[in-house]
C-alpha cells in the first residue's frame, strides 16, 4: 500500500492545491489528513491564499481518496463545506505486523504498544524518532512549516517513509519502517 499523509494546510488554497497535483503524482491508495484543514489558529500567521471556501472545494475533490483525522483547529462548523467526515481523533491500519496509529498530535492515543508507529502533524517539523514503545513520525506541515524546514508531506510506501517537498517534489529526508 502507499499512502500520502499530510497535515496543517490550514486553509492555504495555494498549497492545497500543490498537495493535490503531488498526490496525484505519486499514484497513492489514500491521502490521509491529519488535521488543521481550513483554518490558520490563533498563534499562525494567515499562509499563502488563504482561503477556506476555495481549500475545501479542493479537498472535496479528492473526497474518496481521504481519510481524515481532526485538528484542534478543526471544528464541528467545517462538516458544513467539508464532504468527507472530519471528526476521528485517531485512526488504526495494520501495516506489515505493526499498527499505523494515525492522530493530529494534540490528543495522545493511550493504546500505544511496543512495535506501533505514531503518526502525527500538529508540531509542524518533519520527525522520525524512536520512542520507548513506538516510533514517532511526524510528516511537518503543508503550509506553514516550522523550524526552517521545507512545506511538506510524507509517503509511506511499503516499509518506507520519504518525506518530500509539497513546493517541489524533492525528498528531503527518509527512513525505513
Amino acid at each position: 500500500m502507499k499512502y500520502v499523509i499530510a497535515s496543517d494546510i490550514h486553509g492555504s488554497a495555494y498549497y492545497c492545491r500543490l498537495l493535490k497535483e503531488r498526490y496525484e503524482e505519486e499514484g497513492a491508495e489514500k491521502l490521509i489528513l491529519l488535521g488543521d484543514l481550513l483554518y490558520h489558529g490563533a498563534r499562525n500567521a494567515l499562509p499563502k491564499e488563504y482561503s477556506t471556501l476555495e481549500t475545501a472545494d479542493i479537498l472535496n475533490s479528492m473526497k474518496e481518496d481521504i481519510l481524515c483525522i481532526k485538528g484542534n483547529c478543526d471544528s464541528q462548523v467545517d462538516t458544513l463545506v467539508l464532504q468527507f467526515p472530519v471528526e476521528a481523533d485517531f485512526a488504526f491500519l495494520p501495516l506489515g505486523g505493526r499498527t499505523a496509529v494515525f492522530a493530529h498530535g494534540h490528543l495522545m492515543p493511550a493504546c500505544l504498544k511496543k512495535g506501533d508507529l505514531l503518526f502525527n502533524g500538529h508540531f509542524h517539523v518533519p520527525a522520525c524518532e524512536e520512542r520507548e514503545t513506538y516510533t514517532y513520525v511526524n510528516c511537518g506541515s503543508v503550509s506553514i512549516p516550522k523550524e526552517n524546514s521545507p512545506h511538506a508531506y510524507l509517503v509511506l510506501d511499503g516499509k518506507r517513509l520519504l518525506w518530500k517537498d509539497v513546493e517541489t517534489g524533492e525528498i528531503f529526508m527518509r527512513a525505513d519502517l
